[in-house]
C-alpha cells in the first residue's frame, strides 16, 4: 500500500511540475504541436514575410485569417489536409490544389503550385509551411 502512495505521490508533483516521475522533464503540449524536425525560428519569419507580403495572403488573408478566396490557416480544421502535419503543409504549397481537387464548394478559385506567380523554390514552400505550421498552432 505504502508502495502504491509513494507512485500516486510522485504521478502528483510530477504532473504539477510538468516533468516525469522519475524527474525527466517532457515536453510542453502534446506530440502533434511539436516543432518539426529543422524548423527554425529564422525559417518561420522568412515564411512569415513570404506569405503576408506575397500571394498567400491574397487569398488566406493576412495572418492566415481566412477570406474570399481562401480558408483560414490560423486554426487546427483543415479543409484539404487531413491533419495539417509540416509535411501536408510543404506538399500542398509545392503541388498547389487544382480546381477539380477543392473540397469546398464555397471556393472556386485553384492554388497556384508554388505558391503560382510567386514561383517558390524549396526552402521558401518550407519556409511558408513553417510559417503556416506555426500559425494553426497558436
Amino acid at each position: 500500500m505504502r508502495k502504491l502512495l509513494s507512485v500516486i505521490a510522485l504521478s502528483a508533483l510530477a504532473a504539477c511540475r510538468g516533468g516525469s516521475a522519475g524527474g525527466a522533464p517532457t515536453p510542453s503540449g502534446n506530440a502533434a504541436n511539436a516543432r518539426p524536425a529543422g524548423v527554425t525560428d529564422q525559417m518561420i519569419a522568412l515564411g512569415d514575410s513570404l506569405f503576408n507580403n506575397g500571394g498567400c495572403m491574397r487569398c488566406h488573408g493576412a495572418k492566415g485569417i481566412g477570406a474570399q478566396n481562401g480558408p483560414a490557416l490560423n486554426d487546427a480544421a483543415w479543409v484539404q489536409l487531413k491533419s495539417g502535419t509540416y509535411d501536408e503543409i510543404v506538399q500542398l504549397v509545392t503541388t498547389g490544389v487544382p480546381a477539380a481537387a477543392i473540397k469546398d464548394p464555397t471556393r472556386k478559385n485553384p492554388m497556384g503550385a508554388r505558391g503560382g506567380r510567386m514561383n517558390l523554390n524549396d526552402d521558401q514552400i518550407k519556409a511558408v509551411a513553417s510559417y503556416v505550421w506555426s500559425i494553426s498552432r497558436k
